[in-house]
């Protein structure tokens, strides 16, 4: 187990690095992008923050950047898990790889339980856009800890007393500054993060500004 997940995991299969699968070119490509606007990386502690997954076809499987990765500039299929099966009621989760699966693995793993359209799904900081959708968006309860089955259990709450399937984030009430988009790709949730970006932004909220530097320029 990573120190830094708070699940229990067990690896499926002999812990080899996962062949290139279909999206992870895509996967990457999205990865650059999220890293240059400063909504994954690395903090000051040297802990890397953020993550990105993609869903296997049809099923609730899917593949997500590795724990502790957020800082990395490009992945390979090795800094990459494959979660095969999961219970929250448990904390547990299988994957296949050699990497350990991100510490946001259960959450990602409640929006593809709760939407089958989802294909895709960052999790992303940015302290500004956080504050400014805050009382905006739907948002997890505060007293919830991230990386926890209550986080994926609030999630799924919210798909089902909120409208998060039309606006496709949700805010981390309890993990400052963290935030979760979805959508049928990487390039629709990647799109949900600047499209609410530049809504806060033209609406004067937080001093008008993102922490998103694009769009500051």
């Amino acid at each position: 187990m990573s120190e830094y997940t708070r699940f229990a995991c067990e690896c499926r299969g002999p812990g080899v690095p996962l062949p290139e699968f279909d999206a992870f070119a895509e996967l990457n490509q999205y990865r650059r992008k999220l890293l240059q606007l400063g909504l994954i990386g690395m903090n000051a502690n040297g802990i890397g923050f953020g993550n990105v997954s993609v869903r296997n076809g049809a099923t609730n499987n899917f593949y997500i950047t590795g724990s502790g990765t957020g800082g990395m500039a490009e992945l390979s299929p090795a800094d990459c898990a494959k979660v095969v099966s999961y219970s929250f009621e448990k904390n547990w989760l299988q994957y296949e790889g050699s990497a350990i699966p991100s510490s946001e693995s259960l959450t990602h793993a409640a929006v593809y339980q709760s939407d089958a359209n989802a294909g895709a799904v960052i999790h992303c900081h940015d302290l500004r856009l956080w504050k400014a959708l805050l009382h905006e968006a739907p948002a997890t309860s505060a007293a919830v800890e991230y990386g926890t089955p209550e986080i994926a259990y609030e999630v799924m709450r919210l798909f089902e007393k909120t409208n998060v399937r039309s606006g496709k984030i949700v805010v981390m009430t309890g993990h400052e500054g963290g935030l979760i988009a979805f959508g049928k790709d990487l390039e629709q949730a990647f799109t949900v993060i600047i499209r609410s970006a530049k809504t806060s932004s033209s609406r004067g909220d937080v001093n008008g500004t993102s922490g998103i530097p694009l769009l500051q320029q």
